[in-house]
């Protein structure tokens, strides 16, 4: 924050846009959790309604099946059998809204008391209602009818536990017996609800539950039975106007409910929407969970309210901010218009502007003193400026004029360490190479004078050995010329002949006889692309060495295999005719961290053989001879040596 106005700004602000906003945030939270408590609440007390319904139909259906079986009419109908007491039962089934209702006889109830224990109830003279599951073989006994009515074809459903079953035949019903005590008679009258697609059931615990318009209204309120985890009667809306028979519970409710026994009173995911739910779990008369009782509302209406109220107080907060902070700026301009000054003054003075001043001619308050004062310093600032100056353009003369000096001398000083560290080199490889030659040319002297006593004294009878001593003379004679290369390259200006002109093309060609075993031996291909070029001046001897010792490193570094390229072409270089020779072959090249000291004494990549002189003395020949011999990388793998020579110049009268 560099700006006094924004500074003062947020002070000033800081209570509003900070903590009103965390106030703001506190109630809104605390009130959306009460809130939510609140729709909590509702639906438990909607789920209490439902249950209540519930009951009172259980209890409805037993008090009335309780007084056909205490009914003088009941014990007439008995005692007359046949079709009058078909009809009875025909007529009063729809009276009482069942869907079965018949008369065991004690013997018959004996038999199925085990199977249903509101029966059993019954036979020990107690009226009893439960809910029970029946089967698809007890509803067929009971009417087909029943049996295909209780059945529903099972519909995939998101988040709910996965089954192989395709429809739910089992049926959910209202069982209610009571015990029959008429005249001499003893026995249990059976009566029941089928709750499966019983669709006025459930719209009427729906229309009990959301008689208001808040959390009911059209299709907002939904009540559901469910047999297991699967709706067997609902008023939720699979499409338009197709009910979610069917379609299932999700797991997590299913485990809670029906895994755990625990009543759910939270949100939840209810076919297509999110409802505020409440899930009760249903037992049967052997006290296991086989269902469960849903009412629930839907949950966007109340996120809009919520996300509305949330936009108010953001649009009145911001409503306030907007109005505050102009009125804000009004009232502190006195104080920022002279700070903006200075502020300005400063900038143009860190821009270089030396001469720039505040001038403050408003109140002479605090602010105007600091203004004045500011101004004062400004002018003992110009001043020492101005004297800083002129000194500097002294001393800025006098390190250009050292530094000139100091360049110089460092150059010099620079060539004079590298000549030193050369000569230092050649002297030190001079009087090693001068040793080394006393040595080997004393024993070789005497083993060159053994050899011509051995001639005398054989005489005639040498040449028996002739052969020997021959081979014996030759190997002789190339120490000699070994140790004469050595000292020509630790001395080469001692052996520096006139040279004669050569022609490359032809010195090449030779070469490549010389070296034929070392290529054939290894199955080294090698092409050639001679150009006719000009002749140059150089010892014929010396620039075979040079030419056989590329070739020879050439094939040694491919080992077994690959290819030399050898190419001749005349090349001006720097205003010069010459005549260019590339030697480059197809392996692995040469480090690059090593390309720079290829031609160092000594140096050498072939870790047990080879004595590291040979690319060092063709280039001191190269050069003896005015040319130069250049290594590089090619880009498509192997190394490139370059040899350059100057051509010789007819003009010059050179044969």
């Amino acid at each position: 924050m560099s700006s006094v106005r924004l500074r003062l700004l947020v002070l000033a602000l800081a209570p509003l846009v900070v903590l009103m906003p965390a106030l703001l945030l506190i109630g809104m939270t605390r009130w959306t959790a009460d809130y939510d408590k609140v729709l909590i609440a509702n639906v438990e007390s909607d789920l209490r309604i439902a249950e209540q319904y519930l009951s009172r139909i259980m209890a409805g259906t037993g008090d009335e099946l309780r007084g056909v079986a205490e009914s003088a009419e009941f014990a007439r109908v008995l005692d007359g059998g046949g079709d009058e007491t078909a009809a009875f039962f025909e007529r009063r089934k729809a009276e009482m809204g069942l869907d079965f209702l018949y008369y065991l006889s004690a013997d018959e109830a004996a038999g199925v008391a085990d199977d249903w224990p509101v029966i059993a109830s019954g036979l020990a003279g107690r009226a009893d209602t439960r809910i029970d599951i029946f089967g698809a073989s007890d509803l067929a006994g009971l009417s087909p009818e029943l049996a295909a009515r209780a059945r529903i074809p099972l519909i995939e459903t998101e988040a709910a536990v996965p089954t192989t079953r395709l429809a739910e035949d089992r049926g959910m019903v209202v069982h209610a017996a009571s015990p029959v005590r008429l005249g001499g008679r003893t026995g249990v009258l059976v009566g029941g609800i089928l709750l499966n697609r019983n669709l006025d059931f459930i719209d009427s615990i729906n229309a009990l539950v959301y008689l208001n318009a808040v959390t009911g209204g059209e299709r907002q309120g939904t009540a559901t039975l469910f047999l297991d985890d699967v709706r067997i009667s609902t008023n939720v809306r699979l499409f338009e106007d197709v009910r979610a028979l069917g379609t299932r519970v999700s797991a997590a409710v299913r485990g809670e409910v029906l895994g755990e026994g625990h009543t759910w009173l939270d949100r939840a995911f209810v076919v297509n929407d999110w409802y505020i739910s409440g899930y009760l779990p249903l037992t049967d008369s052997f006290g296991e969970r086989v269902g469960m009782l849903y009412v629930g509302f839907l949950e966007a209406p109340f996120d809009a309210a919520k996300k509305a109220a949330y936009l108010w107080m953001m649009v009145a907060f911001a409503a306030v901010l907007a109005l505050s902070v102009p009125v804000f700026l009004w009232m502190a301009k006195g104080i920022f218009a002279p700070l903006e000054r200075m502020n300005d003054t400063m900038r143009r003075v860190g821009q270089g502007d030396l001469s720039a001043r505040n001038n403050h001619r408003g109140s002479r308050d605090e602010i105007g003193l600091v203004a004045a004062h500011l101004d004062d310093l400004l002018d003992q600032v110009q001043d020492r400026d101005r004297r800083l100056r002129e000194w500097a353009d002294v001393l800025h003369e006098r390190v250009e004029q050292r530094t000139s000096e100091l360049r110089e001398a460092n150059v010099k000083l620079e060539e004079t360490f590298q000549q030193l560290v050369m000569s230092e080199k050649l002297a030190s490889i001079g009087e090693i190479t001068a040793g080394v030659a006393h040595e080997i040319n004393n024993p070789v002297a005497v083993i060159q004078g053994n050899v011509d006593v051995i001639h005398e004294i054989l005489g005639p009878e040498a040449e028996t050995v002739a052969t020997e001593l021959d081979l014996i003379d030759r190997q002789v004679a190339r120490i000699q010329t070994i140790v004469g290369k050595l000292l020509q390259f630790a001395r080469p200006g001692d052996f520096a002949g006139s040279g004669q002109t050569v022609d490359l093309g032809a010195a090449v060609e030779d070469c490549l006889v010389f070296v034929e075993h070392e290529i054939s031996s290894r199955g080294i291909e090698v092409r050639k692309a001679l150009d006719p070029s000009p002749p140059v001046r150089i010892d014929l001897g010396e620039l075979q060495q040079v030419v056989v010792n590329l070739i020879v490193n050439a094939a040694q570094a491919m080992e077994q295999g690959g290819r030399i390229d050898l190419s001749l072409r005349p090349e001006v270089r720097d205003g010069h005719a010459g005549v260019g020779l590339s030697v480059a072959d197809t392996g692995p090249g040469i480090p690059e961290g090593r390309l720079g000291a290829v031609f160092d004494p000594f140096f050498t990549t072939k870790q047990a053989e080879g004595t590291g002189l040979g690319l060092s003395i063709s280039q001191t020949l190269v050069q003896r001879a005015g040319g130069l011999i250049t290594a590089r990388n090619r880009s498509e793998g192997g190394a490139e040596f370059r040899i350059w020579l100057p051509a010789v110049d007819p003009s010059a009268g050179d044969v």
